[in-house]
């Protein structure tokens, strides 16, 4: 199998609440919409926005309402950019979890959660690389076989 993810699907409370907060919040425009779920091109894969309840019944499973451990990650080219990106994210009603700051690992990174309680982390990370098309390419660690 190919080492790859097409689409990441988010369950939401309130579709139209959601997509309000993607496109305002993020600058996102859908290129698909439907009543219980629309979808976000990006760089190499999509996002979705899916109506929770009709989501869990897609999946056969029950949503439960606990922090699963998964993040979403937006790569800024600069520490302005991670500043600004989380700035418009917070002014469309998203909440704070952590304000950008250094971190260990030698970038710049904070969270936020959006308005269902996804945590997004917006970083900058210096060993990676953005393109033109948004991209993002992590250099390969060179003490890995």
């Amino acid at each position: 199998m190919d080492q790859r993810i097409s689409l990441i699907t988010l369950g939401v409370d309130d579709l139209p609440r959601a997509r309000a907060f993607y496109e305002a919040g993020l600058g996102w425009t859908p290129v698909s919409a439907q009543e219980s779920v629309c979808f976000y091109q990006l760089p190499g894969l999509a996002l979705g926005l899916f109506g929770r309840e009709a989501l869990a019944k897609d999946a056969q499973h029950p949503i439960d309402g606990r922090f699963s451990g998964v993040t979403i990650a937006i790569n800024g080219r600069s520490r302005e950019e991670v500043d600004a990106i989380f700035a418009q994210a917070l002014a469309a009603g998203a909440k704070a979890l952590k304000p950008p700051e250094p971190v260990f690992w030698g970038g710049y990174s904070g969270y936020f959660a959006d308005l269902d309680g996804h945590v997004w982390e917006v970083a900058h990370n210096p060993g990676s690389i953005i393109g033109a098309d948004g991209s993002t390419t992590f250099q390969a660690d060179e003490t890995q076989g």
